[in-house]
């Protein structure tokens, strides 16, 4: 089974022609890649932010009820 236009390997790269889609785009995705992985990375640093001070804050109820649920009824 052929999926190209010759076939054997035997010869030059050059004349066989690119072995794999979007030759010469390497650089191009790599730089997109790292766009994206810093893109990341600022807005998961972001969410724990806001997530770490709505708990700091006393967050949405939910652990203030549970502070009262397991506060010690002697110490009022």
């Amino acid at each position: 089974m052929s999926t190209a236009s010759f076939e054997n390997f035997a010869g030059t790269i050059a004349d066989i022609g690119p072995l794999y889609p979007f030759v010469g785009s390497e650089m191009i995705l790599v730089i997109v890649a790292v766009i994206f992985w810093l893109w990341w990375h600022v807005q998961q640093l972001r969410a724990e932010q806001r997530e770490y001070d709505e708990e700091m804050d006393g967050g949405d109820g939910q652990q203030q009820s549970a502070q009262s649920v397991h506060r010690d009824p002697s110490s009022k």
